[in-house]
């Protein structure tokens, strides 16, 4: 009897996931990075305090205390992705350290805190890779790219931008008809006069855009591309979408008649019109969301093991000293530097000014004029510069600033607070000239810290403010001329003594 046997289809092996790695071997990596972050926050301390101090101080960056969480919240919503995962560490991936630690050295040098915390950003994430290894980083990289925005980044961006939106204002204007006259980043109309101040750049709705297109990319799509387009449009919308809104109050004051009008609260409504641009993003982006079902997870070669302790420790004590040769270097070169010497001023007494008993000080029309003026050490980093400017010239993004000339060469950096009478400026001088903030002087500064030899910076501030008592301050136009005055008639008096004073070595 012939017997036919069913002939069947062959199963696939069902696969299941490994057993979780042990608990011991995150216990202990989590521990090693714990430390390890620890000492890398008190090596960059001063960074995390200038990123805590902008993201108090300015609107563009108060979203800076929702990164942490939100990232916390990428982590938790990827944690499947920890199945059968175990620390791998990469001593050797401590390397990567080198190039960073010298690139924070030489931002240090040249004072730029922005790259300074990108530099120590990067120099966090080396010591995640070489702690808990590639797969780790792999499956998590969404999470710790999007703590970049820890980083303050884009104030090198505000005055490109500012021209940005006085182009686009001055191009709507010509299209729509409207008489009006341009100097630089002031704007005149029949209705009046407007400035594109830094509050109008739109930094912050691109910060705040960027920020939420990385978390929107993030969490509804998959496909590296469609991230990218996003991200791309989170760049370039806003700063039409600003220069847009500029155009528009511009244009409503001439319906209403009045500048000061159209400006008012513009700030809010421009938030309001921000709001509606990025919800419009979203909803056209919903139609192309990939977040329906998470990706299926491959089935790893092999069960994860725990790592041993040794290789752990290796791992992070290097990365550490790796990042610790930076700020020892700096520390070393800050010793020999000393503190900032201040210098008495001797200042001209302009036609309608009268001098104090010190010479120090004069009295215009009912205003104050004082001055600083200081000389650091040769051996200084021009970050020290950097932050003294930055203490003197502190305001609010709505201020008028404008630049006054220096006889010579080079220019007074001025500002007039909005809602207060004064003003102030500032400038700087390197070796006998007057000299800006830019990478050329850095990078001039930056030198003369290592090999000397190209004198001292030297950094005045001029200061108007109302005479104590004083009824009937001048008004913004004329404290702005009354600046000038006083600026321009220093030539050979402090402005001769702060060049003296930088060329000494």
């Amino acid at each position: 009897m012939n017997m036919m046997g069913r002939i069947t289809e062959p199963q696939a092996a069902e696969w299941t996931a490994p057993p979780p790695a042990p608990a011991l071997g995150w216990r202990a990596a989590l521990v090693v990075l714990g430390l390890g972050l620890l000492a890398w926050a008190l090596l960059f301390s001063e960074e995390i305090v200038a990123a805590v101090g902008v993201w108090n101080a300015s609107t563009a960056y108060n979203h800076g205390w929702l990164i942490l969480p939100l990232a916390a919240w990428l982590f938790w919503q990827r944690r499947h992705r920890l199945e059968g995962l175990a620390p791998t560490p990469l001593p050797l991936a401590a390397l990567l350290a080198i190039p960073g630690t010298l690139a924070w050295l030489a931002a240090e040098r040249l004072g730029i805190m922005e790259v300074r915390q990108f530099a120590a950003f990067g120099l966090a994430q080396v010591l995640v890779l070489a702690v808990l290894g590639w797969p780790f980083v792999r499956a998590f990289i969404g999470p710790l790219g999007y703590l970049v925005f820890l980083v303050p980044f884009g104030g090198f961006a505000v005055v490109p931008l500012q021209y940005i939106t006085a182009w686009f204002i001055e191009t709507g204007l010509i299209l729509l008809g409207i008489t009006h006259y341009r100097d630089g980043l002031i704007i005149e109309t029949t209705a009046g006069m407007f400035h594109v101040a830094e509050a109008c750049a739109g930094l912050r709705f691109i910060i705040a855009a960027l920020a939420f297109g990385a978390l929107y990319a993030l969490v509804i799509f998959r496909s590296f591309w469609r991230r990218a387009l996003v991200m791309a449009l989170a760049l370039v919308v806003p700063v039409i979408a600003n220069g847009i809104r500029a155009l528009g109050i511009v244009v409503a004051a001439e319906y209403l008649g009045s500048a000061e009008a159209a400006a008012a609260d513009h700030i809010i409504y421009g938030w309001g019109f921000f709001s509606a641009v990025i919800l419009l993003l979203v909803l056209a982006g919903l139609p192309f969301r990939e977040d329906a079902a998470p990706p299926a997870a491959r089935p790893p070669s092999r069960p994860a093991r725990p790592a041993r302790l040794g290789p752990l420790a290796a791992a992070g004590a290097l990365a550490v000293a790796l990042i610790a040769t930076g700020p020892a270097g700096s520390a070393g070169l800050a010793y020999n530097a000393g503190a900032p010497v201040a210098l008495i001023p001797r200042l001209a007494v302009p036609a309608g000014c009268v001098a104090a008993a010190d010479g120090a000080t004069l009295s215009c029309e009912g205003m104050a004029v004082s001055v600083s003026l200081q000389r650091f050490s040769p051996r200084a980093s021009w970050r020290e510069v950097s932050a003294a400017r930055w203490q003197a010239m502190t305001g609010s993004d709505t201020d008028l600033t404008f630049g006054v000339p220096i006889q010579g060469g080079g220019a007074w950096a001025a500002r007039q607070p909005g809602n207060r009478p004064g003003a102030m400026a500032i400038a700087a001088w390197l070796d006998g000239r007057a000299v800006g903030h830019g990478l050329a002087t850095r990078l001039a500064q930056a030198r003369n810290s290592l090999v000397g030899g190209g004198g001292a910076p030297v950094l005045a501030v001029v200061t108007l403010a109302p005479l104590p008592g004083s009824d009937q301050p001048p008004s913004a136009a004329r404290s702005r001329a009354l600046l000038e005055t006083v600026l321009a008639a220093q030539g050979d008096a402090l402005v001769a003594q702060a060049a003296a004073a930088s060329r000494a070595r």
